[in-house]
C-alpha cells in the first residue's frame, strides 16, 4: 500500500495554524442541530468569513486554492438542477440530519452509520486536491474528511469483493432534479476495490475547514482526485461491496461517452470535446490537463496492464 507524499498533506505551518479548527471539527457531531444550521446557512454568511485569507494557500504543484465563494456557488449536482449557478440556492433547505449510511454487501461486518458517528469515529484530515470536471473546468479544493479505506477496513470485505458501489439519496421532493426521467435515479457510482483502498481516496465531510455544504454533497461525498469529478458521488446513503462492476448512472445515460474508470487523461478525448486543456475557475485562459490530474506518480501503477483508450 502506498503512503501519501508529504506534499499531499497540509503543510505543517498551515496545520499548526488550524489546530483550533481541527479540534472543533472532530466535535461537529456533538450537536446535529449544528449541521442543520450549516445546511441552511446562506452563501453571503459563509463568504463573509475569512476564507479570502486562506485562499492564497497552494497545493503541491503551486496552484492556489479556489476561493470559497466559487466552490460554494459553482456546483454540478444534477439532483437539484443542471444549472450550476442555481444549485446552491436550491440546496439551502436540504436536510442533512438525521442521516444514515448503510454499508453492506460482501463484507463480514455490515453496519448502519449515523453521520455523527462517522465524524467522531474517524479522525478528520485536511486534503488539498485538484478537482477536474469532465466538462473541462477545474478547481483546487481544501477538503476535510477521512480515507475510505478506514471504513472498509472496519466492515472487512470478503474475498469475493472486487468493487465498491455507492448510492446517493433518492428523494425527488428534496432533490427535484430526480424528477427528470432522462437519468436512471438514484445516482450510482463505483470503484474497483484497489482504487477504493488507495490512500488518496477519501470520504469528504467538509471544505475550507467548515461542515460540507448541501450543494457540495453534504453530509458525505466521495472524492477521488485522479478521476473526473462525476465519479465523486455526493450525499451518499449506501455503500456496498460487490463482485461485479457496477453500472453507473452516467454509463447508463451515455455509455459511449462515459466509461467506468473516468480517469483524467488528456490523451483520451470526450466524443464531443477535447480534454487537452482545462479552465481553472478564477483564472483567465486555459491550462494543460495533466495525466491522472497530476497524481500519476501515486496511481499509474493501478492501470499498468490496462489499455487506457479502451478502459476510459
Amino acid at each position: 500500500m502506498q503512503t501519501i507524499r508529504s506534499s499531499e498533506i497540509t503543510p505543517e505551518h498551515i496545520y499548526v495554524s488550524r489546530r483550533k479548527f481541527m479540534s472543533s471539527a472532530s466535535k461537529i457531531a456533538v450537536g446535529a442541530a449544528m449541521m442543520a444550521a450549516c445546511s441552511r446557512q446562506s452563501d453571503s454568511t459563509d463568504t463573509s468569513l475569512d476564507a479570502g485569507n486562506i485562499s492564497t494557500d497552494v497545493d503541491e504543484l503551486g496552484d492556489s486554492w479556489t476561493n470559497y465563494t466559487s466552490i460554494a456557488n459553482y456546483n454540478n449536482f444534477y439532483e437539484f438542477s443542471v444549472n450550476k449557478e442555481r444549485v446552491a440556492a436550491m440546496a439551502q433547505d436540504f436536510k442533512i440530519t438525521p442521516w444514515e449510511i448503510d454499508v453492506g454487501g460482501l463484507v463480514k461486518n455490515p453496519g448502519r452509520y449515523q453521520i455523527e458517528n462517522l465524524l467522531t469515529k474517524f479522525d478528520q484530515e485536511e486534503r488539498v486536491y485538484r478537482l477536474r470536471c469532465v466538462e473541462g473546468w477545474s478547481m483546487v479544493v481544501p477538503w476535510m474528511g477521512f480515507p475510505l479505506k478506514r471504513l472498509l477496513d472496519e466492515v472487512e470485505p470478503t474475498m469475493n469483493a472486487r468493487y465498491v458501489r455507492f448510492e446517493t439519496l433518492y428523494d425527488p421532493v428534496q432533490l427535484p432534479g430526480q424528477n427528470d426521467g432522462w437519468y436512471s435515479w438514484p445516482y450510482v457510482e463505483g470503484l474497483r476495490l484497489d482504487e477504493a483502498f488507495h490512500d488518496l481516496t477519501i470520504l469528504a465531510t467538509g471544505i475550507y475547514g467548515r461542515t460540507l455544504l448541501p450543494q457540495n454533497g453534504a453530509p458525505l461525498r466521495l472524492v477521488v482526485p485522479w478521476k473526473y469529478g462525476f465519479k465523486s458521488i455526493k450525499s451518499i446513503v449506501r455503500i456496498d461491496l460487490v463482485d461485479q462492476q457496477p453500472i453507473t448512472l452516467w454509463m447508463k445515460a451515455a455509455p459511449n461517452e462515459y466509461g467506468f474508470y473516468a480517469n483524467v487523461n488528456p490523451n483520451v478525448h470526450h466524443p464531443r470535446w477535447s480534454q487537452d486543456t482545462e479552465r481553472r475557475i478564477g483564472e483567465l485562459g486555459r491550462r494543460d490537463t495533466l495525466l491522472f490530474n497530476g497524481y500519476a506518480e501515486q496511481v499509474d501503477h493501478l492501470y499498468s496492464n490496462m489499455d487506457l483508450q479502451h478502459n476510459f
